[in-house]
């Protein structure tokens, strides 16, 4: 291979790819028509094996066969039913009544919710509409502060980001060569966590501000007693039990996670049939969404196999090791990074554009430095939360204006985002110098493995098999 390549195509390629995005071309074909447009130059330079591309085909059907990537459908299909069926209502309804009398009560129901839809639905929009809707009104109407309802919300419904059966934790797997189930036992106590952060300053913010937060007036208080705990169980049990067809089984070895996704589906439709819910035009509108998320993710895996099949052909692999030689600290120096990088990169992209460009350019370096896949994927799941929370850009910001009242500025949501985006932030440090957050049996911290020098070889395949 010519050092041009190394040295010029490679680097012009990525670029390139950075310009089809920011004119707005959808990431699928930006992908795919960056790569097969780079091929051609580089077959036309001499720079690039054509018979590369004969592995194109063979690669297409691998994704369309993968049966991990079967439950994307399930999951997202098993959330947009249970979030038609009124079960955020009912949650929010209930822990609300639960928690009424406490200051910050609200806020604290919400974000137990968000926990709860987290880890029934693994969809972020549909848990932050859905709660935008119903919570966001009644908590202004008593007292709120305006940034802080907005921020829970919006902290809350990113919830599903990291807490399994999130769809982004499926994808990482999938790119990093990663079990789905050590991907979800790795993910559990990190989102746990950031649960219990955000009901913890939550709870600061009624001890120094408790105007910020006040209780529900007991006129608001219309359930007590037997009538109250009988509702807890009536609304709180179905859904646990969910989740524990879901999660426990995976995570028993029982069911695979597409196994588990079918479960859920079934368990979702069960739930909207025995609530008297299950419509045919919720049941086709739920389908409609599944099969366009769904369609979403598989074109933008077809195109990334397009881009990182050319940009390796065009040794774009040793580029990039090459951008990371340099960095002192070894391990940790590459890990820190890495999490600013994707931090940066998360003003401009989605979590999905992030884990089909970025993560793949990345596997292999940290394939060859011996970090594990599983802390490396829930670490960068962490990080790519903060893409939900970034101002200007954050889609759940976008998600819970586009349902806000008009009381709330946009400069609201923003301000109110800024400390959950910081806990965001807090836990990624927590992940990354603590790797037995992750992985129970992981050395006491990151710096055992910080001496580990980053050292290339351009004639080396530092890929798995299942990678190539």
């Amino acid at each position: 291979m010519d050092a041009a390549s190394l040295g010029f195509l490679a680097p012009l390629m990525f670029a390139g790819l950075v310009v089809f995005l920011l004119l707005g071309y959808p990431v699928a074909f930006a992908l795919a028509a960056n790569g097969l447009l780079f091929a051609g130059i580089g077959i036309a330079a001499g720079l690039f094996d054509i018979s590369l591309l004969h592995a194109l085909p063979e690669r297409v059907y691998g994704i369309v066969a993968n049966p991990t990537l079967l439950a994307i459908p399930f999951f997202a299909f098993m959330g947009l039913i249970l979030e038609r069926s009124g079960m955020a209502e009912d949650l929010l309804d209930t822990i609300g009544q639960l928690f009424g009398s406490l200051k910050g009560g609200l806020a604290y129901a919400v974000i137990l919710v968000g926990g709860l839809l987290a880890a029934t639905t693994g969809v972020v929009a549909a848990t932050v509409i859905a709660m935008g809707l119903i919570s966001l009104p009644v908590m202004l109407r008593y007292g709120y502060d305006k940034r802080l309802a907005s921020g829970v919300i919006a902290a809350s419904g990113t919830l599903a980001q990291i807490i399994p059966p999130s769809l982004v934790l499926i994808v990482l797997a999938d790119q990093l060569g990663a079990s789905v189930g050590d991907m979800y036992k790795g993910a559990l106590v990190p989102g746990l966590a950031l649960v219990g952060l955000y009901l913890l300053y939550v709870f600061g913010v009624t001890l120094f501000r408790p105007h910020a937060a006040p209780a529900m007036p007991a006129s608001a208080r219309t359930l007590h007693g037997s009538a109250l705990l009988l509702r807890v169980l009536t609304t709180l049990v179905p859904p646990l039990v969910l989740i524990f067809l879901v999660l426990g089984t995976i995570f028993l070895g029982v069911a695979t996670p597409t196994e588990g996704g079918a479960m859920g589906a079934t368990g979702a439709l069960l739930l909207a049939w025995a609530r008297g819910r299950l419509s045919r035009l919720r049941l086709t509108q739920a389908m409609d969404s599944t099969t366009k998320l769904t369609t979403f993710v598989i074109f933008i895996l077809i195109g990334s196999t397009i881009f990182t099949l050319v940009f390796r052909g065009l040794d774009g692999d040793v580029w990039v090791e090459h951008l990371f030689d340099q960095l002192p600290g070894g391990v940790l120096g590459f890990l820190i990074v890495v999490n600013l990088m994707v931090f940066i990169l998360a003003f401009f992209l989605d979590f999905f554009e992030i884990a089909f460009i970025v993560v793949p350019l990345l596997a292999p370096i940290a394939y060859k430095l011996g970090i594990d896949p599983i802390w490396f994927g829930v670490m960068l799941a962490v990080n790519m939360q903060t893409a939900f929370m970034h101002p200007p850009f954050g889609f759940a910001l976008f998600y819970l204006k586009s349902v806000a009242p008009k009381s709330i500025r946009t400069a609201d949501i923003y301000w109110g985002a800024i400390p959950f985006l910081v806990i965001q932030l807090i836990m990624v440090a927590v992940v990354l110098a603590f790797p037995q957050v992750v992985l129970r049996d992981a050395p006491p911290d990151a710096s055992s493995v910080t001496e580990i020098p980053i050292e290339v070889d351009p004639d080396a395949n530092y890929l798995p098999a299942e990678w190539r």
